[in-house]
């Protein structure tokens, strides 16, 4: 890796790898496309480490004019593709976003790059690789007694967020077939961590938990999520690209399978003991059960053998020191809060989405 291009590194988890990247690979330049939609913020890339090494570029990875452009002006010899449509709740309201950007910029890329890289022949005198994030979704739902989902698992997307996740996951895995790309793919489980859109579960509990209002908890709140903490995922990824072997998928987890519930119980009692409010405790008292979203799937859980065995990785954070670690960010970076809750489509969202219920 000399000069990497990172998509959607503007997000939750770009802009974390964005940061996680130049503070570890010291020779490594980073050239940041991002459309800067709703989720993404140039916010989140305040204060990076190494600046003179990174450059951020305003586009769409839908934009085949200005990839090739990017690849060819930057060398571009690595992909971390991150760029995506990722809340189920959105698809199921508006699913024509999300196969936009979800397939057809992941077709885009995957285009440019065989452009440059296989057919031009650029990527022949170095080494090149295209590494597309994808997510534990497209293999569908699980039982209770089931097994956790390995790379062999079949594909069964429930969500027109999943769905689209999935296709892109084979067009990746045709061009490297077809066109000898080369190719890596992860399949993660649940990020949380610093910088997430405060609308996804674990931020917005926080920040609602903090300020007095109902906390929402879809159906029952016995939805099983297998968490992971965002650092473990970006060193996960930089292991891959180092040591993965071309062609190959790993599944990337945090080895926990915690109710729904039990995550937003452990957040009110993280921001009774960090921001204590007589008035508002126990927070506990706050939890709301709300209408079930359509098709929500039950359970999910990842087999990370792969990974540990060929790449030797594992998670490094225990949930409970990660929650605590992002509830204090959360509590500490009031600014951040502000800038985000300043568009006006978030809190529209949010009202659409859970008052409607």
């Amino acid at each position: 890796m000399q000069n990497v291009l990172v998509t959607g590194g503007a997000g939750f988890i770009g802009s974390n790898f964005v940061r996680y990247l130049l503070n570890t690979e010291m020779q490594v330049r980073v050239i940041n496309l991002d459309a800067l939609t709703y989720a993404g913020s140039l916010e989140n890339l305040q204060n990076l480490p190494g600046p003179a090494r990174y450059e951020f570029v305003k586009g769409s990875i839908l934009d085949r004019e200005l990839v090739d452009e990017i690849l060819q002006k930057f060398d571009i010899d690595t992909i971390v593709h991150f760029a995506a449509e990722s809340h189920v709740d959105r698809s199921i309201l508006g699913p024509q976003a999300f196969v936009q950007t979800n397939i057809v910029g992941t077709f885009t890329l995957l285009e440019a790059a065989r452009q440059l890289w296989v057919h031009g022949g650029s990527g022949r005198s170095k080494r090149v690789r295209f590494h597309h994030v994808s997510t534990d979704e497209v293999f569908g739902s699980l039982d209770p007694d089931d097994p956790a989902f390995s790379e062999t698992t079949p594909y069964a997307p429930n969500s027109p967020y999943a769905a689209s996740k999935a296709s892109s996951d084979h067009l990746v895995r045709a061009y490297a077939h077809t066109y000898g790309l080369p190719i890596t793919i992860t399949n993660c489980s649940n990020n949380y961590g610093p910088y997430q859109f405060p609308e996804k579960l674990i931020p917005l509990i926080i920040l609602n938990a903090l300020e007095g209002k109902p906390l929402p908890v879809y159906g029952d709140g016995q939805q099983v999520r297998d968490w992971l903490f965002v650092e473990d995922h970006c060193e996960a990824i930089r292991l891959v690209l180092q040591k993965g072997v071309e062609g190959e998928t790993y599944n990337v987890g945090g080895g926990n399978q915690p109710a729904n519930l039990e995550i937003v119980q452990t957040i009110c009692d993280l921001v009774d003991e960090l921001r204590p409010d007589a008035s508002l405790e126990p927070r506990r008292n706050l939890i709301t059960f709300v209408k079930d979203r359509p098709g929500h799937d039950r359970r999910y859980a990842m087999n990370i053998q792969k990974i540990n065995h060929d790449l030797g990785w594992s998670p490094r954070f225990a949930l409970a020191d990660g929650l605590r670690n992002t509830v204090a960010w959360y509590l500490d970076n009031p600014g951040w809060i502000a800038a985000i809750r300043q568009q006006q489509e978030y809190q529209g969202w949010l009202d659409k989405n859970y008052n409607s219920r």
